[in-house]
């Protein structure tokens, strides 16, 4: 059983935490982030530190514990320093522009994809077609931003052509004719 509930949750400087009954508010130079809190999860501030607690030691219970702590970590983390994402657009004539607070994907349909981005999320060419850095201070917001961007066109297993991270291994398959033989 993880024990990652128990850890504390250093704060930085710069960073203002504010607790209320059910909610937790995380203010820093990156901007703010707010989030409910369970109510079987208390939430304490002790020498800099945030520091987590329950009602009891059920496994239900010691579980939220785990996961509020990664959230607020998340948070803290994410006004602090933020989070980045690379997607990478491989394929012959597969380009990437970014247009304001949109994407313009051109990934081999007829039209180019318009991608507009959610509040919160911002995008940069980090090359002049092909790679885009995707930057936000919510981890999740990133993560699911990132993913409906990939699922545009997702890389396929043959040539590798499609939108994939950029830590992201693809497998590739043997064509027909390598096969045979």
């Amino acid at each position: 059983m993880s024990r990652i509930g128990n850890k504390p949750i250093p704060i930085p400087s710069g960073v203002k935490v504010d607790i209320q009954k059910s909610k937790i508010v995380v203010t820093g130079p990156k901007g703010k982030l707010e989030r409910e809190i369970r109510p079987e999860v208390s939430v304490t501030e002790e020498d800099g530190n945030l520091v987590l607690g329950t009602l009891d030691e059920s496994k239900k219970n010691m579980a939220m514990k785990g996961l509020t702590r990664s959230l607020v970590n998340n948070m803290v983390v994410g006004v602090g320093t933020g989070f980045q994402k690379k997607l990478i657009v491989e394929g012959v004539g597969y380009r990437v522009a970014v247009e304001g607070s949109s994407l313009v994907l051109s990934v081999g349909y007829s039209n180019p994809v318009n991608f507009s981005l959610p509040a919160g999320v911002s995008a940069t060419m980090v090359d002049k077609t092909s790679t885009v850095m995707l930057e936000s201070n919510d981890k999740e917001l990133l993560g699911l931003t990132a993913a409906k961007v990939r699922e545009i066109r997702k890389p396929e297993p043959y040539k590798g052509k499609g939108i994939r991270y950029e830590d992201e291994h693809i497998v590739r398959k043997v064509g027909k004719s390598a096969a045979k033989g």
